[in-house]
């Protein structure tokens, strides 16, 4: 599997915290494994919410983990951004105060911050 590609503590609201992490990702078991992997770290694992998106040939492949409408969010940026076989995770920390819908700004955010990073070769961790 290829290195995970984590940025994390991006965005801060209200005691939510966000994370972003991706990698190249061909079919749906591969992104599953892939969250797997990042789970191993007791931080992601520990996280409220590992919502990701994954366009894979013509699959559209997500999972909101909770965080109903983030598999959505990040699948239609990876399609703006024709980014195929590349997994996108936004990792959210409750924070004990609801965000409403500033939390999908948040994820929107979040995946940006991922695609520039990626864009500009920030090295995977």
């Amino acid at each position: 599997m290829s290195p995970l590609r984590v940025l994390d503590n991006i965005i801060s609201d209200r005691g939510s915290k966000y994370a972003v992490s991706g990698g190249p990702c061909l079919s749906g078991e591969e992104a599953r494994t892939f969250v797997r992997e990042l789970k191993r770290n007791k931080k992601f694992a520990k996280a409220n919410h590992n919502s990701w998106g994954l366009l894979c040939g013509a699959e559209r492949l997500k999972q909101d983990d909770g965080e109903a409408g983030a598999g959505m969010i990040i699948l239609r940026m990876l399609e703006t951004e024709g980014l195929h076989n590349h997994l996108v995770v936004v990792t959210r920390w409750f924070g004990g105060k609801h965000l409403g819908g500033d939390r999908f700004r948040h994820i929107q955010e979040a995946v940006r911050i991922y695609l520039n990073d990626l864009a500009t070769g920030g090295a995977p961790e």
